[in-house]
């Protein structure tokens, strides 16, 4: 079973935020996403500065066996995307939770997410 961080809160279409109170929301693809998709080879990211919108498609994941959106799940201003993941997408299948986030958003509202328990129990994963 995939690992579920108890401490972030999730999308439906599996993309994670972490938010401290304080400052930009990193986000990232669950660890059930990266094993899903398998070995990650590409990832398209929103550039800096550029307005997302939760719920809507923001970006791409690439895999050996398939190409799936990214969604932003949350709405606001992108200040911060991880090169190192750009340039190594395998970071995203070996540390998604980490070294794996994929951009920061200076948010202004959420879209509908799921605590940890609400998402492990829907998609199979574990705390």
């Amino acid at each position: 079973m995939s690992k579920v961080a108890a401490e972030l809160k999730y999308s439906a279409e599996h993309e994670w935020v972490a938010a401290d109170g304080a400052g930009p929301v990193g986000i990232g693809i669950s660890a059930v996403a990266a094993d899903a998709l398998g070995d990650i080879v590409y990832v398209d990211l929103p550039e800096v500065g550029s307005a997302v919108t939760a719920g809507q498609t923001c970006g791409e994941v690439e895999s050996t066996k398939s190409v799936s959106d990214l969604y932003s799940p949350v709405t606001g201003e992108v200040t911060e995307v991880n090169s190192a993941v750009v340039e190594d997408p395998a970071l995203i299948n070996n540390d998604p939770y980490g070294a794996g986030w994929l951009f920061k958003v200076a948010a202004e509202s959420d879209g509908p997410l799921l605590s940890a328990e609400e998402y492990a129990s829907k998609n199979g994963g574990e705390l």
